[in-house]
């Protein structure tokens, strides 16, 4: 009797989407910045203070909160203007973000970044800091970044907010979150996060375990 010889696929290479706010990058700074120089700009007061703590959603819904409507259009767009000059330089990589781009690189994957950040804006912030993904959406946010997601392709979404919680499972992708943004790690698991961990300096050694498990 013969044989049936099976041959072995190994798992494919995973294509791993980022968050870049507080997820990649420590924003806070350049983001306070910009908002004090915009408040300066218009004359209008805004709370840079109280903004840098509940980044994630997309800008048009924090200037609603110091602008009436009709200006918030005009506002949006002066910011996002203003953004490189004052931005920029001054915001740092959280720890481990470079070393999670590049464990998902020597895993044979491809590394996305998924933010709700205006595209151009997100870009000079890689582009400074030396971190270079794949590819870089911006512009989606909560469950609209799961189209970038499915798009790409990504199995597993890193993200720090619950609307990056939710994006992944827009996707039917892995949750994993980190506990670098507003929320600590006991409320992103109870908002449904697969995975929780403390920043990304722990990122390689869980996808280096993952990938095994799923194989």
């Amino acid at each position: 009797m013969a044989h049936m010889a099976f041959t072995a696929h190994p798992e494919p290479a995973p294509t791993v989407g980022f968050d870049l706010d507080m997820t990649l990058i420590d924003s806070r700074p350049g983001i306070h910045a910009c908002y004090t120089a915009l408040a300066e700009r218009t004359g209008t007061y805004v709370d840079a203070d109280l903004a840098v703590t509940r980044l994630g959603p997309p800008l048009e819904e924090e200037l609603a909160h110091w602008f009436p409507a009709e200006r918030i259009t005009a506002t949006a767009e002066l910011y996002r203007a203003m953004y490189p000059q004052h931005a920029i330089a001054a915001t740092p990589a959280l720890p481990g973000a470079a070393e999670a781009i590049a464990a998902v690189r020597a895993a044979g994957g491809r590394a996305i970044v998924v933010t709700a950040k205006y595209e151009p804006n997100a870009k000079l912030h890689l582009a400074h800091l030396g971190i270079e993904p794949d590819a870089v959406i911006g512009d989606l946010w909560a469950e609209r970044k799961a189209e970038a997601l499915r798009e790409h392709g990504a199995g597993v979404y890193v993200g720090d907010h619950l609307g990056d919680i939710r994006g992944a499972r827009a996707a039917e992708a892995l949750s994993v979150a980190v506990a670098t943004g507003p929320y600590d790690a006991d409320a992103l698991r109870a908002a449904g996060a697969d995975v929780v961990l403390a920043d990304l300096t722990h990122f390689p050694d869980w996808l280096a375990a993952y990938r095994p498990a799923r194989a």
